[in-house]
């Protein structure tokens, strides 16, 4: 007998919770649940005392229990864990076989005359990994690159020791070390006995190729993607509330619809008037609270984003392997965490967007013949005669470059003015919540701008003056990077490797438990008793506890500096390649199609509209009428057109269609294809437009009219079909493309918005600072960061984009317009950045949603004036706090996400 109490809620108050999850396992509403649930709230663990009281009739029940716990000794460490040894040739140790191929592939990337630094770099390493016995783990992430390169998959290494000379001749980076001073061994520590760490990143569309490669090559036994626990985030926990609950979609969704990242605590419930709800109704209360006590809380395992487990034995001996809901998937049960607490190997084998975008580029420049390019290490990033590149970078002209398009980015460009490749991998670490909530970002521009600095120095007895020169000088005495706030601790607060390397640890899971803050005394006053100066010592551990919101290694950011170089000349030397590539990729990146297509045609491209008579499922080149190359759209583009079509299309099309009967006769596609290529006015090389084709598409239905009917018109006979207005063929466009080339929507409702003082986003740029401002256009991009207040927005109209600020109390009285509107009307000040001219924002004051003016585009019966007036009597009678009125839940209607302009 055992004295227990089959818990299952810690705390009594999370009864609640504990119904909401129970339902949503069973499936059922609240209403539907009944004996499912318990029929009391006392399975909540109970106090030592208190299990003594209700189980005073059975003390040896008690003392059973407890003697079960003494049984119960097991540790961890009892784990046995045997990297995996990895086929060599015989006769000769890993670490000759490793030596042999890296030598091997010195050859490959420099010839008979590879220079000395780098030959010299390469035998320390050597001796490096032979004395930390990391052989095998080198060998492995080769065996896994030497695959993806066998079968054409482009891949990036990236990590503390993929910056080395051996990842060079190994084909894991292409970061050539030869311009670069980046030892690995500084960011590995001693105290840690797991190898370093190689993150491989593979296109995003053929990495699945590589993770069946590695169950093949080791057995399921033996190999796992480890586990990742899921919490409630406010959406998710809104909507499983809603549905125990039994209240409608509408409702829910509504609720769903007002959340931006995490609430921090209670929903506001101005908030909730927003969408229309009232907030004391007792069913969106209770849904709201149930909602907030679920946050954060684990919701379910999932699979790890990429990271595998190796073993030399089994692995389902020591964890339990389970089956993946993707076909052929078996991961762990245990996360990252575990993995690492138990010293287990784990390599990384992680998707990127950008690489399948380059290695389609690269595909592109060798089909037609443009540039023989096959690798990423050819093209070098620090070649005089590119300046070019980085002065396009400088521009902040970055619409499609990997980690430099986000607006953050492309206004911190102009300002950072990158001049060569170790500013990109600033760049890339600078933009990011650490830096900024360590007060870093300023203090780097000035100086990099010209303002000089000193350091803070120990006193004379304590240590050599410069010690910290050594660390922070090549970021001008600002710590940017993770490996530099641990070099920070290690040299002026002389944290041991052991010490250091627990502050790693804490770094990167401080969002997590706030790990970094036991190591503030130590760091303060260890940097305090060696002469630094109090504020000094507070400042830099401040700059610490900003890594701990999201940091950048410098490890990560010089792979992915490579990356950013490799995009942005491609986009500069080849821009059709690049916007092609960039489309054949997609889903990826930043910015949507009709972004991409803008840019493109921005920078000299001609672009040209998708087409049966031209058009393969990919986008393509043609010759233009210079001796350049113009963008053909593919039929990808088209939305609800699915590739086998288009392969049949393209297949039948070896012989040019002769007219519309002649494509239906031999394409072999179905009416419902054939209509969806008419709506995208894809027939135009036929002397169809979109009217005519729909209507040729839909006689193919008609049947001859019987004899009796024979009066009636010929079905087939030629009938004149009203004239389709342009802005409704910019519409339609967009509703089937995402993106149109015959126009703009704000360019059809210039004219009106013209007369209202609205001016265009071009002129933004050119208006002096502070100066007052209207302006207007669709809404491409709405950004709040997680560790911000500031909301940013990107708006487009026909002459160019402009970037809006809303302050948070701007954004909490138009919250509404801010998360719905697609045509967004933003009124404001111009505020110029003082370091850079071309960052020009509008600080906004004032938001109106004029979405409802799309309407008169598609419908151009309706008269504009009246939905502007309406639009404006919204905005007008919103004073500050104030919202519309609840509606009855079932009276709320939230728009879905719409496609139509975005």
């Amino acid at each position: 007998l055992r004295a227990i109490n089959a818990v299952l809620n810690h705390p009594p108050g999370k009864r609640g919770v504990q119904v909401v999850v129970t339902c949503n396992r069973e499936q059922v509403a609240l209403r539907e649940a009944g004996r499912r649930l318990q029929p009391n709230g006392e399975r909540h663990l109970k106090p030592s005392s208190e299990m003594a009281r209700l189980f005073h009739d059975h003390p040896d029940a008690l003392a059973q229990t407890e003697l079960l716990l003494q049984l119960c000794d097991f540790d961890l460490g009892q784990l046995g864990y045997e990297y995996p040894r990895e086929p060599v040739p015989p006769n000769r140790t890993p670490q000759a076989h490793l030596e042999a191929l890296s030598l091997q592939g010195l050859r490959w990337r420099y010839g008979d005359t590879a220079p000395d630094k780098v030959v010299r770099q390469l035998h320390e390493e050597f001796a490096f990994i032979e004395g930390r016995g990391y052989a095998h783990y080198f060998l492995t992430v080769h065996d896994i690159v030497r695959f993806a390169r066998d079968k054409g998959i482009l891949c990036q290494g990236r990590g503390s020791a993929a910056n080395s000379v051996v990842c060079f001749c190994l084909g894991v980076t292409a970061v050539d070390p030869a311009h670069h001073d980046l030892l690995f061994a500084r960011f590995v520590s001693a105290a840690r006995e797991e190898p370093p760490d190689i993150d491989v990143d593979f296109e995003h569309e053929r990495r699945e190729e590589v993770i069946q490669h590695l169950y093949k090559r080791y057995g399921r036994e033996r190999a796992a993607i480890c586990a990742t626990v899921i919490h409630y985030r406010p959406r998710s926990a809104i909507r499983e509330v809603g549905k125990v609950l039994g209240l409608t979609e509408d409702v829910t969704a509504a609720l769903a619809g007002m959340v931006w990242g995490s609430w921090g605590g209670e929903p506001d419930p101005e908030h909730v008037r927003q969408t229309g709800l009232d907030p004391e109704n007792p069913q969106v209360r209770e849904a709201l609270e149930l909602a907030g006590q679920l946050i954060e809380l684990p919701r379910h395992l999932s699979q790890h984003v990429g990271g595998f487990v190796l073993t030399q034995e089994r692995l389902d001996e020591t964890v339990p392997i389970l089956n993946g809901a993707m076909p052929d998937r078996t991961f762990l049960e245990w996360d990252k965490d575990d993995i690492d607490a138990l010293g287990m190997m784990k390599v990384d084998v992680l998707a990127l967007g950008m690489l399948s975008c380059i290695r389609r580029a690269f595909e592109m420049l060798n089909g037609y013949a443009i540039a023989p390019i096959v690798d990423m290490a050819q093209i070098e990033e620090n070649r005089d005669d590119d300046a070019a590149v980085y002065e396009m970078l400088g521009r902040g002209d970055t619409v499609g470059v990997f980690q430099v398009e986000s607006r953050a980015q492309m206004n911190m460009l102009p300002r950072l003015k990158p001049k060569d490749f170790y500013d990109l991998a600033i760049e890339v670490a600078i933009v990011r919540p650490g830096p900024i909530q360590g007060d870093m970002v300023h203090p780097y521009l000035r100086r990099k701008q010209g303002e000089a600095y000193v350091l803070e120095r120990p006193s004379p007895d304590c240590g050599p003056p410069d010690e910290l020169e050594k660390v922070l000088g090549r970021t001008l005495g600002v710590p940017l990077f993770q490996e530099q706030a641990m070099q920070m601790a290690m040299v002026a607060a002389k944290f041991t490797d052991a010490e250091a390397d627990g502050l790693r640890r804490a770094m990167a899971t401080f969002r997590r438990t706030g790990g970094v803050t036991p190591y503030r005394d130590k760091m303060v006053g260890g940097m305090v008793a060696r002469g630094y100066p109090l504020d000094f010592a507070e400042r830099c551990f401040k700059q610490i506890e900003g890594f701990g919101s999201y940091g950048f290694p410098e490890s990560h950011a010089i792979s992915f500096a490579k990356l950013v170089y490799v995009s942005a000349w491609l986009k500069h030397h080849h821009p059709a390649v690049f916007a092609a590539a960039l489309l054949n990729a997609q889903p990826m990146g930043f910015y949507a199609p009709a972004q991409i297509v803008r840019d493109a045609r921005e920078h000299g491209v001609e672009v040209r509209a998708a087409d049966v008579g031209a058009s393969d499922w990919d986008c393509t080149l043609e010759p233009d009428e210079g001796d350049g190359w113009a963008l053909r759209l593919g039929l990808r583009q088209i939305g609800g057109f699915a590739e086998a079509g288009a392969k049949r299309l393209v297949e039948a099309r070896r012989l040019a269609f002769a007219d519309f009967d002649d494509l239906v006769r031999r394409s072999g596609l179905t009416p419902p294809q054939l209509q969806t290529l008419a709506q995208a006015d894809a027939m135009r090389s036929m002397g169809l437009d979109r009217r005519a084709a729909l209507w040729r598409v839909r006689g193919l239905s008609t049947a001859k009219p019987p004899p009796l009917l024979s009066d009636l018109p010929d079905p087939e006979a030629p009938i004149p079909l009203p004239h389709m207005a342009l802005s409704e063929h910019v519409v339609a466009d967009y509703q089937t493309t995402r993106l149109s080339l015959k126009g703009h929507p704000m360019g059809f409702l210039r004219a009106d918005f013209a007369t209202r003082g609205v001016v265009a986003c071009a002129q933004v740029m050119g208006l002096s600072d502070a100066s007052a401002v209207s302006t207007a256009g669709v809404v491409l991009v709405r950004q709040r960061p997680g560790t911000g207040v500031v909301c940013f927005i990107t708006i487009e109209d026909e002459t160019g984009v402009a970037n809006l600020v809303v302050l948070p109390e701007v954004f909490e009285r138009y919250r509404r317009e801010i998360m719905s509107a697609r045509l967004l009307e933003a009124h404001g000040r111009i505020q110029r950045t003082e370091q850079a001219e071309e960052v020009v924002h509008v600080l906004v004051h004032r938001l109106v949603d004029r979405s409802a003016a799309l309407r008169a585009l598609a419908e151009p019966e309706l008269d504009l004036k009246p939905l502007l007036a309406r639009s404006d009597e919204v905005a007008r009678n919103r004073p500050m706090g104030q919202t519309p009125t609840p509606l009855h839940p079932r009276q709320v209607r939230v728009m879905p996400p719409s496609r139509d302009f975005h």
